[in-house]
Parts: structure tokens; sequence; C-alpha cells
């Protein structure tokens, strides 16, 4: 900072010694040393402020970027809304003129296995696969209460 170098020092250290005498000398270097080092953290506080000036500056630049951003974002989002309400009131009108009922829909339901079209046709009805999945719950259970169960002999 200063660049100065050892000899320098010990000269100066000398003729503090000469002027000021051996009492004062201690009690000169430690205020010395002192307000050297709040001087220090004077200088460091104020870079700090700037250094935050300069960020918050930034910060703000980098807001109305991400503002604009998303701005543009959400005007084409509203443009594609306005396509996809556009689409679907044509699905809706075409939906709407075909001919069919829900009992239709639920009679294909029951012969297929599931909603598929391709779907093979069921090999069971409704009411085994009921009873089927109440038999399994119920084994189920009774595994868990017979393994689960503490024994006291």
């Amino acid at each position: 900072m200063l660049d100065i170098g050892f000899s320098e020092l010990v000269l100066v250290a000398g003729v503090g010694l000469v002027v000021l005498g051996p009492k004062r000398l201690p009690v000169v270097t430690r205020t010395v040393g002192t307000l050297l080092g709040r001087a220090q953290r004077y200088v460091a506080d104020v870079k700090n402020d700037i250094q935050r000036q300069m960020d918050v500056e930034e910060l703000r630049k980098m807001q109305k970027s991400v503002n604009d951003l998303g701005q543009e974002i959400e005007s084409g989002v509203n443009s594609m809304a306005k396509e996809v309400e556009g689409v679907t009131g044509s699905i809706g009108q075409g939906i709407s003129d075909f001919e069919g009922s829900d009992a239709d829909f639920a009679s294909v339901y029951d012969k297929k296995a599931g909603y598929f079209l391709g779907a093979p046709d069921r090999s069971w009805t409704r009411e085994q696969d009921d009873e089927r999945l109440r038999d399994r719950v119920r084994n189920r259970m009774r595994k868990r209460y017979l393994t689960k169960r503490p024994r006291y002999d």
C-alpha cells in the first residue's frame, strides 16, 4: 500500500525514539495503530457501500429485463390461449353434431376390457371381478392379522 520497506520502518522507529522518548513512544505507536485501523475500516465500509449501490443498480436493470420478458411471455400465452379456444370451439361443435348416446358407450365399455377400442372382449363379468377383488383383500387382511398379532404363551 505505502511501499515501506523494513529499513525505512527501522529508521522511522529510531527517529520516533529520539524525538518522543522511550516513555511516550509506545503510547504514540498504539494511538497511531488505532487510528490507522479505524481509517482502514472506514475505507472498507465506503468500498462496500459503493459496491452495494452498484449491485442494486445491476439488480434493477436485471429486474426490468425480467419483467419485460415476463410480459412478452404472457402476451404469447394469451395469443396461444385464443388459438386453442378457437380450436376447441370447433371441436365442441363437431362433438355436438355427433350422433350417439351414453347408453351406446356404456354397452361398448361393458363388452370391452377398458376404454380402448381395440381391446378384446371380456371373459368375465363385473360381479366376478368384484368378488375376486374382495377375496384378495380378505386373504391379505387375514395374513396381516395372523402375522402381526402378538402371541402370549
